[in-house]
């Protein structure tokens, strides 16, 4: 008890009140031998036996946390359900809770914290910037949107991506970066043939590529379109990595077609360089515009700057589509078109309020600078590989829960044959952040930044929470799932 009535006085600064104040392990655990020997209910000796034997346990139902969240959750629209903890403070790969916790995070906001939580630049940048100009609107010339558009084409170019890149739209999002470049297509379509029947959209089973409506229609999973159907009309789902149904499947009608070539929410599925070659070369049939979505395994995920960045040019698409790490946890997007894209846009055919302000292009450019950095391209590769080998450890040991290894770089997937929810429960509770995707597929996508030292210790925090989940009398069922 004495330990919940600590963690409700430790309301965060968010009411002006002190921090929270942690108490150490040896405290902790004199509270739960005090609690074996009193008179309190089983449930709560448990409670705060728990407590005490986990480093970060899910705050209780009458901790600070707890009651900070009752007071909010009234007011805010109940799009998302979070686990128990509130976090009030991040840097580098480390985040805390209200409690004042440690948890090394595995997650990066979902690919968005490449460079880690409070990076001091971006703190910097943010900073002056702020004090200097942070929004005019699209109506006027400032001099970070520019200079962000130039570094996207000069440096996707050099770094051996669209090799026809031309100029890019500065936007706030993901989503907002792929319905531009879903209307792009369809104007191309209409350019080209001004009947309008050039107008459909391609894309790819266990896709996602946003929550806006043109984006939702072209991410066909029920679980997002089914409540906002009908959809919008003009979009065709084909099967990711199936070179045969191509023909069919893109056609003189085909606007565009956009697809990730490594899957995120899907299942981080990767795509074949044989299907992605054979999908430029039947966009180049029909006259159709290819949109690499690398909002989430672009900007040096992979080891390289885009993931399309290691196939020939002659695979290479017309657009890119970028955010999430773009900004490193400031909300911002770009959309990168070649050429003949370009020059079918004109003016009033798209527009943005607050896309390319000079606060946040600013702290994109000194970003995605940074991120085009070599030592950081080739550290993640080889953090990749260290990763890959604990997961082959962990298969070893558990070859009926543990499938197979997906990914590249530090966008990997680990597909379990049963639902990883337990583990995710029990690795939180032990101070490390997952999250999921597709089927069973637990999903690694750390800070690029994060050290040796931090992986090997998030490892064996996951072999720790893989050994409890199961000795709690858990099951793993001998199945041979399909994941996403």
């Amino acid at each position: 008890m004495t330990l919940r009535i600590a963690s409700k006085r430790a309301i965060p600064s968010l009411y002006g009140r002190n921090a929270p104040i942690a108490l150490n392990p040896a405290v902790r655990r004199r509270y739960a031998s005090a609690a074996t020997a009193s008179n309190l209910s089983d449930e709560l000796k448990q409670d705060i036996y728990k407590e005490a034997s986990l480093p970060t346990a899910d705050p209780p139902s009458d901790s600070a946390t707890a009651h900070l969240v009752a007071e909010q959750a009234p007011f805010m629209v109940a799009t998302y359900v979070r686990p128990p903890p509130m976090f009030v403070k991040g840097k580098g790969c480390h985040l805390w809770d209200v409690e004042n916790r440690r948890y090394l995070d595995f997650t990066a906001g979902i690919a968005v914290n490449a460079l880690g939580h409070c990076d001091p630049q971006m703190s910097y940048e943010i900073e002056q910037q702020a004090r200097t100009l942070i929004h005019t609107s699209n109506l006027y010339h400032n001099p970070w949107t520019g200079a962000l558009c130039r570094l996207l084409v000069e440096q996707t170019i050099a770094k051996k991506g669209m090799s026809t890149a031309h100029s890019a739209f500065i936007c706030n999002s993901g989503s907002e970066a792929n319905e531009a470049a879903l209307k792009f297509a369809r104007k191309v379509g209409k350019v080209d043939k001004p009947s309008g029947n050039k107008h459909e959209i391609v894309s790819f089973q266990n896709s996602f590529h946003g929550r806006t409506f043109g984006s939702l229609s072209a991410t066909p999973n029920p679980k997002y379109q089914a409540p906002f159907a009908p959809m919008l009309p003009g979009f065709r789902y084909g099967t990711y990595n199936d070179i045969e149904e191509l023909d069919a499947l893109v056609t003189e009608n085909t606007a565009g077609v956009i697809i990730e070539p490594i899957q995120g929410e899907g299942g981080v599925n990767v795509a074949s360089p044989e299907f992605l070659q054979a999908l430029r070369n039947r966009c180049n049939a029909v006259g159709a515009v290819l949109i690499y979505d690398e909002i989430q395994c672009g900007l040096s995920r992979t080891g390289m700057l885009w993931a399309h960045s290691s196939l020939p040019p002659s695979a290479h698409p017309d657009i890119i589509t970028t955010a999430k790490a773009l900004g490193n946890g400031y909300p911002i997007g770009a959309t990168v078109v070649n050429g003949a894209v370009h020059d079918k846009i004109k003016t009033g055919d798209h527009g943005t309020t607050f896309g390319g302000n000079p606060l946040g292009a600013r702290v994109a450019h000194s970003i995605f600078t940074r991120l085009c950095n070599i030592e950081l391209q080739k550290s993640v590769v080889r953090k990749g590989e260290i990763l890959r080998a604990h997961f082959a450890t962990l298969q070893d040991r558990y070859p009926h829960l543990i499938r197979e290894t997906r990914g590249k770089g530090l966008i990997l997937g680990l597909q379990l044959t049963q639902d990883p929810s337990p583990i995710l429960t029990a690795a939180r509770e032990r101070g490390l952040l997952l999250i999921t995707c597709g089927t069973n597929t637990l999903r690694f996508v750390p800070p690029l930044i994060i050290s040796d030292a931090e992986i090997e210790e998030g490892m064996a925090i996951l072999g720790e929470a893989i050994k409890a989940t199961f000795s709690k009398g858990e099951k793993i069922e001998n199945t041979r799932q399909v994941g996403k």
